[in-house]
Protein backbone atom coordinates (compact mmCIF):
# COMPACT_ATOMS: atom_id res chain seq x y z
CA UNK A 1 0.00 0.00 0.00
CA UNK A 2 1.22 2.77 -0.70
CA UNK A 3 2.42 6.01 1.38
CA UNK A 4 2.09 9.93 0.63
CA UNK A 5 3.41 12.53 3.16
CA UNK A 6 1.99 16.33 1.96
CA UNK A 7 3.66 18.99 3.98
CA UNK A 8 1.66 22.29 3.79
CA UNK A 9 4.22 25.65 4.65
CA UNK A 10 0.92 27.49 5.74
CA UNK A 11 3.02 31.01 5.73
CA UNK A 12 5.72 29.77 3.35
CA UNK A 13 6.34 33.33 1.40
CA UNK A 14 6.43 35.44 4.71
CA UNK A 15 8.43 32.84 6.67
CA UNK A 16 10.77 32.80 3.97
CA UNK A 17 11.25 36.31 3.71
CA UNK A 18 12.05 36.64 7.43
CA UNK A 19 14.50 33.70 7.47
CA UNK A 20 16.36 34.41 4.36
CA UNK A 21 16.61 38.12 5.02
CA UNK A 22 16.52 39.12 8.49
CA UNK A 23 17.90 41.99 8.66
CA UNK A 24 16.03 43.64 5.90
CA UNK A 25 12.42 41.97 6.67
CA UNK A 26 10.43 43.93 9.36
CA UNK A 27 10.86 43.57 13.00
CA UNK A 28 8.96 39.60 13.93
CA UNK A 29 5.89 42.11 16.18
CA UNK A 30 5.18 44.39 13.22
CA UNK A 31 2.30 42.82 10.63
CA UNK A 32 3.68 41.73 7.52
CA UNK A 33 2.15 40.73 4.20
CA UNK A 34 2.95 40.76 0.44
CA UNK A 35 1.54 42.31 -2.72
CA UNK A 36 1.12 41.36 -6.11
CA UNK A 37 -0.75 41.72 -9.52
CA UNK A 38 -3.95 39.92 -10.40
CA UNK A 39 -4.77 41.77 -13.52
CA UNK A 40 -4.07 45.68 -12.84
CA UNK A 41 -4.80 45.33 -9.19
CA UNK A 42 -2.50 44.91 -6.21
CA UNK A 43 -3.80 42.48 -4.13
CA UNK A 44 -2.31 40.82 -0.97
CA UNK A 45 -0.63 37.04 -2.10
CA UNK A 46 0.71 36.32 1.92
CA UNK A 47 -0.05 37.38 4.90
CA UNK A 48 2.04 36.78 8.29
CA UNK A 49 0.05 35.52 11.49
CA UNK A 50 0.03 39.20 12.76
CA UNK A 51 -1.71 40.25 9.67
CA UNK A 52 -4.35 37.53 9.61
CA UNK A 53 -5.17 37.94 13.16
CA UNK A 54 -5.70 41.74 12.24
CA UNK A 55 -8.23 40.65 9.65
CA UNK A 56 -6.18 40.88 6.28
CA UNK A 57 -6.59 38.01 4.01
CA UNK A 58 -4.77 37.01 0.93
CA UNK A 59 -6.80 38.61 -2.15
CA UNK A 60 -7.21 41.85 -0.08
CA UNK A 61 -6.81 44.67 -2.12
CA UNK A 62 -3.56 46.36 -1.11
CA UNK A 63 -4.99 49.85 -0.12
CA UNK A 64 -7.66 48.15 2.16
CA UNK A 65 -5.23 46.39 4.14
CA UNK A 66 -2.80 48.77 4.68
CA UNK A 67 -6.22 51.40 5.29
CA UNK A 68 -7.10 48.61 8.15
CA UNK A 69 -3.70 48.17 10.01
CA UNK A 70 -1.65 51.39 10.22
CA UNK A 71 2.10 50.76 10.52
CA UNK A 72 1.65 47.75 8.43
CA UNK A 73 4.75 46.60 6.70
CA UNK A 74 4.10 45.91 2.70
CA UNK A 75 6.99 44.16 0.20
CA UNK A 76 6.53 43.00 -2.60
CA UNK A 77 5.73 39.34 -3.60
CA UNK A 78 8.73 37.01 -5.36
CA UNK A 79 6.80 34.06 -6.55
CA UNK A 80 10.06 32.92 -8.74
CA UNK A 81 12.23 33.07 -5.49
CA UNK A 82 9.29 31.28 -3.69
CA UNK A 83 9.70 28.57 -6.16
CA UNK A 84 13.01 28.06 -6.65
CA UNK A 85 13.65 27.89 -2.66
CA UNK A 86 10.14 25.47 -2.73
CA UNK A 87 12.30 23.26 -5.41
CA UNK A 88 15.47 23.72 -3.02
CA UNK A 89 13.90 22.91 0.22
CA UNK A 90 12.46 19.35 -1.98
CA UNK A 91 15.87 18.10 -2.62
CA UNK A 92 16.83 18.66 0.68
CA UNK A 93 13.84 16.60 2.02
CA UNK A 94 14.92 14.06 -0.28
CA UNK A 95 16.79 12.36 2.94
CA UNK A 96 13.17 11.31 4.30
CA UNK A 97 12.17 9.36 0.87
CA UNK A 98 13.87 8.90 -2.57
CA UNK A 99 10.07 10.50 -4.14
CA UNK A 100 10.11 14.34 -2.92
CA UNK A 101 8.70 16.97 -5.53
CA UNK A 102 7.47 20.63 -5.06
CA UNK A 103 3.33 20.84 -4.23
CA UNK A 104 3.28 24.85 -5.37
CA UNK A 105 3.17 27.05 -4.35
CA UNK A 106 2.94 26.66 -0.80
CA UNK A 107 4.22 22.89 -0.11
CA UNK A 108 5.73 19.39 -0.85
CA UNK A 109 4.87 15.96 -1.86
CA UNK A 110 6.90 12.99 0.06
CA UNK A 111 5.90 9.21 -1.29
CA UNK A 112 7.25 7.42 1.77
CA UNK A 113 6.20 3.71 0.85
CA UNK A 114 9.06 1.29 2.88
CA UNK A 115 11.15 4.33 3.95
CA UNK A 116 9.42 5.63 6.85
CA UNK A 117 10.71 2.59 9.33
CA UNK A 118 14.19 4.19 8.36
CA UNK A 119 13.16 7.24 10.31
CA UNK A 120 11.58 5.29 13.59
CA UNK A 121 8.31 5.04 11.69
CA UNK A 122 5.29 7.80 10.05
CA UNK A 123 4.56 9.64 13.64
CA UNK A 124 8.52 10.32 14.10
CA UNK A 125 9.17 11.04 10.74
CA UNK A 126 6.24 13.31 10.54
CA UNK A 127 7.10 14.73 13.54
CA UNK A 128 10.54 15.51 12.52
CA UNK A 129 9.92 17.13 9.33
CA UNK A 130 7.88 19.63 11.49
CA UNK A 131 10.46 20.07 14.06
CA UNK A 132 13.01 20.62 11.53
CA UNK A 133 11.01 23.57 9.93
CA UNK A 134 10.33 25.08 13.07
CA UNK A 135 13.83 25.37 13.68
CA UNK A 136 14.28 27.54 10.54
CA UNK A 137 11.42 29.91 11.59
CA UNK A 138 9.21 28.40 9.35
CA UNK A 139 5.43 27.10 10.17
CA UNK A 140 4.47 23.30 8.72
CA UNK A 141 1.82 20.91 8.99
CA UNK A 142 1.66 17.49 7.73
CA UNK A 143 -0.50 14.30 6.36
CA UNK A 144 0.11 10.94 5.53
CA UNK A 145 -2.62 8.62 3.46
CA UNK A 146 -2.43 6.43 0.81
CA UNK A 147 -2.85 9.02 -2.27
CA UNK A 148 -1.53 12.25 -2.83
CA UNK A 149 -4.89 14.17 -2.55
CA UNK A 150 -6.09 12.53 0.66
CA UNK A 151 -2.61 13.44 2.47
CA UNK A 152 -2.94 17.25 0.31
CA UNK A 153 -6.74 17.30 1.63
CA UNK A 154 -5.09 16.50 5.50
CA UNK A 155 -2.30 18.79 5.74
CA UNK A 156 -4.74 21.68 4.95
CA UNK A 157 -8.22 21.60 5.95
CA UNK A 158 -8.35 18.82 9.02
CA UNK A 159 -7.26 21.27 11.70
CA UNK A 160 -4.26 19.66 12.79
CA UNK A 161 -0.60 19.80 12.43
CA UNK A 162 -0.06 16.52 11.85
CA UNK A 163 -2.77 14.17 10.84
CA UNK A 164 -2.23 10.53 10.04
CA UNK A 165 -4.57 9.16 7.53
CA UNK A 166 -4.77 5.07 8.63
CA UNK A 167 -4.26 2.86 5.21
CA UNK A 168 -7.94 1.70 3.97
CA UNK A 169 -9.05 5.02 6.02
CA UNK A 170 -9.61 7.50 3.27
CA UNK A 171 -13.24 7.60 2.21
CA UNK A 172 -14.39 8.15 5.83
CA UNK A 173 -11.22 10.41 6.60
CA UNK A 174 -12.10 12.90 3.65
CA UNK A 175 -15.98 12.49 4.22
CA UNK A 176 -16.71 15.42 6.72
CA UNK A 177 -13.81 17.85 4.86
CA UNK A 178 -15.05 21.59 3.00
CA UNK A 179 -15.19 20.95 -1.04
CA UNK A 180 -11.74 23.32 -1.20
CA UNK A 181 -10.50 19.60 -0.13
CA UNK A 182 -10.41 18.51 -3.29
CA UNK A 183 -8.08 21.23 -5.16
CA UNK A 184 -10.83 22.88 -7.09
CA UNK A 185 -10.91 25.98 -8.83
CA UNK A 186 -13.11 28.66 -6.75
CA UNK A 187 -15.73 29.13 -10.02
CA UNK A 188 -16.58 25.42 -9.53
CA UNK A 189 -17.01 25.12 -5.58
CA UNK A 190 -18.93 28.23 -5.57
CA UNK A 191 -21.13 26.64 -8.27
CA UNK A 192 -21.23 23.74 -5.61
CA UNK A 193 -22.35 25.66 -2.99
CA UNK A 194 -24.97 27.20 -4.90
CA UNK A 195 -25.88 23.23 -5.72
CA UNK A 196 -26.49 22.66 -1.99
CA UNK A 197 -22.69 20.55 -1.55
CA UNK A 198 -20.61 21.78 1.56
CA UNK A 199 -18.54 18.49 1.81
CA UNK A 200 -16.52 15.98 0.15
CA UNK A 201 -18.52 13.03 1.84
CA UNK A 202 -21.98 15.04 -0.03
CA UNK A 203 -20.44 15.30 -3.23
CA UNK A 204 -19.22 11.63 -3.45
CA UNK A 205 -22.44 9.87 -2.99
CA UNK A 206 -23.73 11.92 -6.24
CA UNK A 207 -24.17 10.27 -9.44
CA UNK A 208 -20.52 10.97 -11.64
CA UNK A 209 -23.19 11.34 -14.84
CA UNK A 210 -24.80 14.89 -14.37
CA UNK A 211 -22.10 16.08 -12.53
CA UNK A 212 -19.35 15.29 -15.21
CA UNK A 213 -22.31 17.15 -17.83
CA UNK A 214 -21.92 20.12 -15.45
CA UNK A 215 -18.67 20.88 -14.53
CA UNK A 216 -16.74 18.58 -16.48
CA UNK A 217 -14.31 16.06 -15.63
CA UNK A 218 -12.06 17.67 -13.69
CA UNK A 219 -14.47 17.28 -11.12
CA UNK A 220 -14.17 13.36 -10.76
CA UNK A 221 -10.96 13.39 -12.09
CA UNK A 222 -10.14 14.78 -8.52
CA UNK A 223 -12.59 12.08 -6.52
CA UNK A 224 -10.93 9.45 -7.83
CA UNK A 225 -7.44 11.00 -7.35
CA UNK A 226 -8.10 11.57 -3.67
CA UNK A 227 -9.56 8.18 -3.05
CA UNK A 228 -7.06 6.49 -4.90
CA UNK A 229 -9.21 4.98 -8.08
CA UNK A 230 -7.37 7.17 -10.57
CA UNK A 231 -2.99 7.06 -10.33
CA UNK A 232 -1.65 10.55 -9.94
CA UNK A 233 2.06 10.06 -10.27
CA UNK A 234 4.55 12.05 -8.22
CA UNK A 235 7.72 13.16 -10.68
CA UNK A 236 10.23 13.38 -8.17
CA UNK A 237 12.77 16.09 -7.80
CA UNK A 238 16.99 15.64 -8.85
CA UNK A 239 19.65 17.49 -8.37
CA UNK A 240 22.34 17.73 -10.53
CA UNK A 241 25.05 17.68 -8.11
CA UNK A 242 24.09 13.89 -7.40
CA UNK A 243 25.80 10.94 -8.80
CA UNK A 244 23.45 9.27 -10.71
CA UNK A 245 23.30 6.21 -13.18
CA UNK A 246 20.12 5.35 -15.42
CA UNK A 247 18.97 2.50 -17.60
CA UNK A 248 16.45 2.54 -20.45
CA UNK A 249 14.63 -0.54 -21.68
CA UNK A 250 13.70 -0.98 -25.14
CA UNK A 251 10.99 -3.38 -23.82
CA UNK A 252 9.71 -3.28 -20.78
CA UNK A 253 10.76 -5.74 -17.82
CA UNK A 254 9.10 -7.07 -14.60
CA UNK A 255 10.70 -9.86 -13.11
CA UNK A 256 12.83 -10.24 -10.01
CA UNK A 257 15.50 -11.63 -11.15
CA UNK A 258 15.88 -9.52 -14.22
CA UNK A 259 15.30 -6.43 -11.84
CA UNK A 260 18.32 -7.94 -9.39
CA UNK A 261 20.53 -8.62 -12.56
CA UNK A 262 20.00 -4.74 -13.53
CA UNK A 263 20.56 -3.08 -10.15
CA UNK A 264 23.63 -4.61 -10.10
CA UNK A 265 24.80 -3.33 -13.35
CA UNK A 266 23.84 -0.17 -11.87
CA UNK A 267 26.09 -0.54 -9.09
CA UNK A 268 28.69 -1.42 -11.53
CA UNK A 269 28.10 1.86 -13.30
CA UNK A 270 27.79 4.05 -10.28
CA UNK A 271 30.74 2.51 -8.42
CA UNK A 272 32.60 3.88 -11.22
CA UNK A 273 31.51 7.08 -11.20
CA UNK A 274 32.20 7.29 -7.72
CA UNK A 275 35.84 6.23 -7.85
CA UNK A 276 36.35 8.88 -10.74
CA UNK A 277 35.17 11.35 -7.79
CA UNK A 278 36.42 10.22 -4.57
CA UNK A 279 33.49 9.16 -3.14
CA UNK A 280 31.91 6.15 -1.24
CA UNK A 281 28.17 6.12 -0.98
CA UNK A 282 26.39 6.52 2.14
CA UNK A 283 22.82 6.31 0.98
CA UNK A 284 21.28 4.97 -2.37
CA UNK A 285 17.91 5.46 -4.22
CA UNK A 286 17.00 3.03 -6.92
CA UNK A 287 13.96 4.24 -9.21
CA UNK A 288 11.62 2.41 -11.31
CA UNK A 289 9.93 4.09 -14.23
CA UNK A 290 7.17 1.86 -14.95
CA UNK A 291 5.09 1.94 -17.98
CA UNK A 292 1.65 3.56 -16.57
CA UNK A 293 4.00 6.56 -15.81
CA UNK A 294 4.15 5.68 -11.95
CA UNK A 295 6.90 5.54 -9.69
CA UNK A 296 8.69 2.69 -7.73
CA UNK A 297 11.69 2.82 -5.05
CA UNK A 298 14.20 1.24 -2.81
CA UNK A 299 16.04 3.31 -0.42
CA UNK A 300 18.61 1.73 1.17
CA UNK A 301 21.71 2.91 3.58
CA UNK A 302 25.52 2.11 4.63
CA UNK A 303 27.07 3.02 7.88
CA UNK A 304 30.28 4.33 6.45
CA UNK A 305 30.94 5.17 2.57
CA UNK A 306 31.28 2.26 0.49
CA UNK A 307 32.47 0.72 -2.99
CA UNK A 308 31.56 -2.51 -2.90
CA UNK A 309 29.61 -3.96 -5.14
CA UNK A 310 28.63 -6.96 -4.19
CA UNK A 311 27.45 -5.84 -0.62
CA UNK A 312 25.60 -2.52 -2.17
CA UNK A 313 23.69 -5.15 -4.76
CA UNK A 314 23.39 -7.60 -1.45
CA UNK A 315 21.35 -4.78 -0.26
CA UNK A 316 19.25 -3.34 -3.17
CA UNK A 317 18.64 -7.18 -3.87
CA UNK A 318 16.81 -7.56 -0.41
CA UNK A 319 14.31 -4.71 -1.16
CA UNK A 320 13.09 -5.77 -4.80
CA UNK A 321 10.46 -8.26 -3.63
CA UNK A 322 8.70 -4.54 -2.59
CA UNK A 323 8.01 -3.24 -5.63
CA UNK A 324 5.31 -3.64 -8.01
CA UNK A 325 6.46 -3.55 -11.68
CA UNK A 326 2.70 -3.10 -12.61
CA UNK A 327 3.24 -3.89 -16.86
CA UNK A 328 6.25 -3.34 -16.66
CA UNK A 329 9.67 -1.22 -16.12
CA UNK A 330 10.63 0.90 -18.88
CA UNK A 331 13.41 3.19 -17.03
CA UNK A 332 15.53 2.44 -13.84
CA UNK A 333 18.12 5.31 -11.77
CA UNK A 334 19.98 4.75 -9.54
CA UNK A 335 21.21 7.54 -7.49
CA UNK A 336 23.83 8.01 -4.48
CA UNK A 337 21.60 10.32 -2.56
CA UNK A 338 24.26 10.51 0.59
CA UNK A 339 28.15 9.90 -0.53
CA UNK A 340 30.86 11.05 0.99
CA UNK A 341 35.21 11.17 0.42
CA UNK A 342 36.38 7.51 0.06
CA UNK A 343 40.04 6.92 0.06
CA UNK A 344 42.54 3.75 -0.01
CA UNK A 345 42.19 2.47 3.69
CA UNK A 346 45.03 -0.54 4.47
CA UNK A 347 43.48 -3.20 6.25
CA UNK A 348 46.60 -4.74 7.98
CA UNK A 349 49.92 -3.27 8.26
CA UNK A 350 51.78 -6.44 8.92
CA UNK A 351 52.10 -10.20 8.20
CA UNK A 352 51.76 -10.91 11.46
CA UNK A 353 48.97 -8.48 12.06
CA UNK A 354 45.46 -10.76 12.70
CA UNK A 355 42.92 -8.62 10.58
CA UNK A 356 40.03 -6.85 12.80
CA UNK A 357 36.50 -8.20 11.99
CA UNK A 358 33.94 -6.32 9.67
CA UNK A 359 30.67 -5.94 11.24
CA UNK A 360 29.63 -3.00 8.93
CA UNK A 361 27.79 -5.17 6.37
CA UNK A 362 25.95 -7.05 9.43
CA UNK A 363 24.74 -3.39 10.44
CA UNK A 364 23.90 -2.83 7.01
CA UNK A 365 21.49 -5.79 6.74
CA UNK A 366 20.06 -4.96 10.27
CA UNK A 367 19.68 -1.29 9.95
CA UNK A 368 18.00 -1.71 6.46
CA UNK A 369 15.11 -4.49 7.65
CA UNK A 370 14.51 -2.57 11.39
CA UNK A 371 15.75 1.23 11.06
CA UNK A 372 18.93 3.18 11.21
CA UNK A 373 17.37 4.80 14.65
CA UNK A 374 16.96 1.46 16.01
CA UNK A 375 20.60 0.74 16.30
CA UNK A 376 23.21 2.47 17.95
CA UNK A 377 25.88 3.21 20.98
CA UNK A 378 26.14 5.56 23.78
CA UNK A 379 29.32 7.65 24.32
CA UNK A 380 30.11 9.77 27.01
CA UNK A 381 29.76 13.34 27.28
CA UNK A 382 31.69 16.18 29.32
CA UNK A 383 29.03 16.61 31.94
CA UNK A 384 28.17 15.90 35.83
CA UNK A 385 24.65 16.00 35.53
CA UNK A 386 23.98 12.09 34.89
CA UNK A 387 21.12 12.36 32.25
CA UNK A 388 23.65 14.51 30.61
CA UNK A 389 26.33 12.42 30.60
CA UNK A 390 25.51 10.07 27.43
CA UNK A 391 24.09 10.41 23.92
CA UNK A 392 23.54 7.81 21.17
CA UNK A 393 26.10 7.71 18.48
CA UNK A 394 26.18 5.46 15.26
CA UNK A 395 27.78 2.13 16.04
CA UNK A 396 30.54 2.42 14.02
CA UNK A 397 30.87 5.84 15.04
CA UNK A 398 34.86 6.56 15.75
CA UNK A 399 36.02 6.52 19.47
CA UNK A 400 37.46 9.64 20.43
CA UNK A 401 38.55 8.19 23.62
CA UNK A 402 36.27 9.71 25.92
CA UNK A 403 35.24 8.26 29.01
CA UNK A 404 32.96 8.31 32.04
CA UNK A 405 34.02 9.71 35.68
CA UNK A 406 35.38 6.64 37.49
CA UNK A 407 35.57 8.27 41.21
CA UNK A 408 32.16 7.40 42.24
CA UNK A 409 30.31 4.26 41.24
CA UNK A 410 27.54 5.01 38.47
CA UNK A 411 24.31 2.41 37.71
CA UNK A 412 24.20 0.08 34.92
CA UNK A 413 20.67 1.48 34.82
CA UNK A 414 19.60 5.10 34.20
CA UNK A 415 16.05 5.59 34.53
CA UNK A 416 15.27 7.91 31.86
CA UNK A 417 13.37 10.35 34.31
CA UNK A 418 14.19 10.13 37.99
CA UNK A 419 11.39 9.42 39.86
CA UNK A 420 10.21 10.89 43.02
CA UNK A 421 10.26 8.79 46.29
CA UNK A 422 8.73 8.78 49.96
CA UNK A 423 11.77 8.97 52.29
CA UNK A 424 12.85 9.73 55.93
CA UNK A 425 16.51 10.94 56.27
CA UNK A 426 18.35 13.16 58.92
CA UNK A 427 19.59 16.41 57.00
CA UNK A 428 21.81 17.75 56.10
CA UNK A 429 24.23 14.84 55.07
CA UNK A 430 22.21 11.72 55.99
CA UNK A 431 21.17 8.91 53.84
CA UNK A 432 17.83 7.68 53.79
CA UNK A 433 16.53 5.39 56.72
CA UNK A 434 13.75 3.55 54.28
CA UNK A 435 12.31 4.54 51.17
CA UNK A 436 9.30 3.82 49.04
CA UNK A 437 9.20 3.71 45.19
CA UNK A 438 6.78 2.67 43.01
CA UNK A 439 4.24 1.34 46.17
CA UNK A 440 7.20 -0.96 47.72
CA UNK A 441 8.96 -0.05 50.97
CA UNK A 442 12.20 -0.83 51.06
CA UNK A 443 14.86 -0.72 54.28
CA UNK A 444 18.15 0.88 53.90
CA UNK A 445 21.04 -1.32 55.31
CA UNK A 446 23.36 0.22 53.44
CA UNK A 447 25.09 3.68 52.61
CA UNK A 448 27.54 5.36 50.52
CA UNK A 449 27.80 9.31 49.81
CA UNK A 450 26.75 11.90 49.62
CA UNK A 451 28.11 12.90 46.69
CA UNK A 452 27.28 16.14 45.50
CA UNK A 453 26.51 17.42 41.67
CA UNK A 454 26.31 20.89 40.87
CA UNK A 455 23.74 23.01 38.28
CA UNK A 456 25.29 23.98 34.96
CA UNK A 457 24.75 27.24 35.12
CA UNK A 458 26.29 28.06 31.75
CA UNK A 459 23.74 26.44 29.95
CA UNK A 460 20.47 27.45 32.45
CA UNK A 461 20.51 30.76 34.52
CA UNK A 462 17.88 28.78 36.95
CA UNK A 463 20.59 26.01 37.61
CA UNK A 464 23.41 28.39 38.99
CA UNK A 465 22.47 27.38 42.79
CA UNK A 466 21.22 23.98 42.02
CA UNK A 467 22.66 20.79 43.39
CA UNK A 468 22.08 17.37 44.08
CA UNK A 469 23.11 14.88 46.85
CA UNK A 470 23.52 11.48 45.52
CA UNK A 471 23.85 8.39 47.58
CA UNK A 472 24.06 4.34 46.98
CA UNK A 473 21.79 2.88 48.93
CA UNK A 474 21.40 -1.29 49.91
CA UNK A 475 17.85 -2.74 51.07
CA UNK A 476 17.71 -5.71 52.97
CA UNK A 477 17.39 -8.10 49.67
CA UNK A 478 20.42 -6.46 48.43
CA UNK A 479 19.40 -4.94 45.67
CA UNK A 480 21.32 -1.43 45.01
CA UNK A 481 19.64 2.12 43.87
CA UNK A 482 21.08 5.42 43.23
CA UNK A 483 19.01 8.10 44.95
CA UNK A 484 19.57 11.25 45.21
CA UNK A 485 18.12 14.60 47.38
CA UNK A 486 17.20 17.45 45.59
CA UNK A 487 19.21 20.72 47.24
CA UNK A 488 21.88 20.98 50.10
CA UNK A 489 19.51 19.74 52.67
CA UNK A 490 19.96 23.88 54.45
CA UNK A 491 19.00 26.70 51.95
CA UNK A 492 16.03 26.40 49.91
CA UNK A 493 17.33 28.35 46.71
CA UNK A 494 19.53 24.79 46.12
CA UNK A 495 16.28 22.89 45.14
CA UNK A 496 13.13 21.82 46.71
CA UNK A 497 14.71 18.56 48.36
CA UNK A 498 12.56 16.38 47.56
CA UNK A 499 14.08 12.56 46.86
CA UNK A 500 14.33 10.84 43.49
CA UNK A 501 15.71 7.37 42.88
CA UNK A 502 18.07 7.58 39.60
CA UNK A 503 19.07 4.60 38.73
CA UNK A 504 19.82 0.89 39.41
CA UNK A 505 23.01 -1.21 40.32
CA UNK A 506 23.16 -4.58 38.57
Amino acid sequence: MPRVVSLFLPRWPTDRLRRKSPGSAPPADVPLVLIGRSGSRRTVTAADALAESAGLHVGMPATKAQALVPGLAVLDADPAGDADTLHRLAVWALRFSPMVAPDPPDGLVIDTTGADHLHGGEEAMLRALVERFAASGIEAQVGIADTWGAAHAAARHAGAAMVIIEPGRTRPALAGLRLAALRLPDRMRSDLHVLGFSTIGELAGQPRAPLTLRFGPQLARRLDQAFGDVPEPIEPVRSPDLVEVRRTFAEPIGAPETIRRYSGKLVDALIAELEGRGLGARRLDLLFGRVDNRWEAIRVGTARAERDARRLTRLLAERIETIDPGFGIEVMTLTASLAEPLGARQVISSLVEEEEPDVAGLYDLIANRVGERSLYRFAPVASDVPERSVMQIEPLALDDGASWVDHWPRPSRLLARPEPVETMALLPDHPPVWFTWRRQRRRVRRADGPERVFGEWWKREAEAATVRDYFCVEDDAGERFWIYRAGDGEHPETGSHRWYLHGIFA
